[in-house]
């Protein structure tokens, strides 16, 4: 049997982007009956992912705006910046802001649980499990059939449902940087508490993120390697890949002595912020990003704010192209600065030479240094 609903608004995905979105949208004004959020997954499924993210101070205010925060989390009170082997570092720290942390480490599954309680006290028509199987723009509103044969009607629709590099379709812009990102959680003989490290190794960026755990403090480890040394490390038993990162990372931690069981994925850009019409994406939906600088979740997290308080003032194809303007510069900025990033610390030969000075030169100019923590929390302004 088919049914049509209309809404104002419907997001396809309801991860953290989507749900915050949805909340956003409810309290600038949209009556929750008139926005739907669709989702494959279940709550339940979703609040199982085990996965750590980072959430930047400046995403820390929109969940607050939500109503999702707090959540259990580890905060980051500095950011340790190195290259391995080479002379040069730099620190970023709180107090040098004035904000409470830099960021923080959260489940990405106790961060979903958040955000769909917020969703649940809002009211909001959540139709879970439930995949979009067509969509069709017309000149009043997109047509949404979904795969059960229901089908409902929006004035917009927005894509919130992004996946990772190696499971999307080709975007206008894309680069795969021959890497593969190893995930683990690790623990440490010496940890330090509140401090992350984002340490560029000759094979890629390595980063450690403290994360509190039911046997102390943890690291959050995402390695970016090539992919067949990347599958071999995956494939290490415990001691020997423990051995492999503290070769990598150094002895700042001492020794590492734990490890989870490893996944890997791999990394690339993928992005394609243009809208039609009457539809448009946001967070992973628009720009995949490498997790050099740990910026996916906290750009799209500032898409959902903005796209929200746009919406505020009707869910019209003109609203739609405000967004787009608005959000052009942070887009463009924070995309740019992680692919060059991530294409910079992959390469090899004496080009590897200057970067260290360059961490060094970073430390020594406070506003270099200012300006990179102000992006890291908040985004282009």
């Amino acid at each position: 049997m088919t049914t049509a609903t209309d809404y104002d608004v419907a997001i396809c995905g309801a991860g953290p982007v989507g749900m915050a979105l949805a909340v956003l949208l409810a309290r600038r004004g949209t009556p929750a009956a008139r926005i739907a959020l669709i989702d494959a997954k279940t709550v339940a499924q979703a609040a199982n992912d085990p996965r750590s993210i980072a959430v930047s101070w400046g995403s820390r205010l929109l969940l607050e705006d939500a109503g999702a925060w707090p959540v259990a989390a580890t905060a980051i009170h500095d950011i340790h910046v190195s290259r391995r082997g080479h002379f040069g570092r730099s620190m970023l720290n709180r107090a040098e802001h004035g904000v409470e942390a830099l960021g923080y480490v959260a489940r990405y599954g106790d961060l979903v649980t958040a955000l769909a309680g917020a969703v649940e006290r809002t009211g909001i028509a959540a139709l879970r499990p439930a995949r979009v199987a067509r969509a069709v723009e017309q000149a009043e509103t997109v047509t949404l059939t979904l795969e059960d044969g229901r089908s409902l009607t929006a004035s917009v629709a927005i894509q919130a449902e992004g996946g990772v590099f190696g499971e999307q379709e080709g975007r206008a812009v894309q680069r795969d940087y021959g890497q593969t990102a190893v995930i683990a959680r690790v623990a440490a003989s010496a940890p330090i508490a509140h401090r992350a490290f984002e340490r560029f190794t000759e094979d890629g960026p390595l980063a450690l993120l403290p994360q509190d755990g039911p046997d102390g403090l943890q690291y959050a480890l995402v390695w970016c390697l090539p992919p067949a040394r990347a599958e071999t490390i995956r494939q290490l038993d415990d001691q020997a890949f423990l051995d492999a990162l503290g070769a990598a990372f150094g002895t700042r931690l001492g020794r590492f002595v734990r490890s989870s069981p490893r996944v890997a994925f791999p990394l690339g850009l993928n992005a394609q912020p243009g809208a039609t019409a009457r539809t448009v994406a946001i967070g992973n939906a628009a720009q995949t990003l490498h997790p050099v600088a740990g910026q996916g979740l906290n750009l799209g997290l500032r898409d959902a704010a903005v796209l929200a308080r746009v919406l505020a003032r009707g869910a019209t194809p003109e609203q739609l192209h405000r967004f787009g303007a608005e959000r052009q510069a942070d887009r463009t900025t924070v995309v740019g600065v992680t692919d060059t990033l991530a294409r910079i610390f992959a390469q090899r030969g004496p080009f590897q030479a200057l970067l260290g000075l360059s961490l060094g030169a970073l430390d020594s100019i406070r506003p270099a240094r200012m300006l990179l923590a102000e992006l890291m929390m908040f985004g282009r302004r």
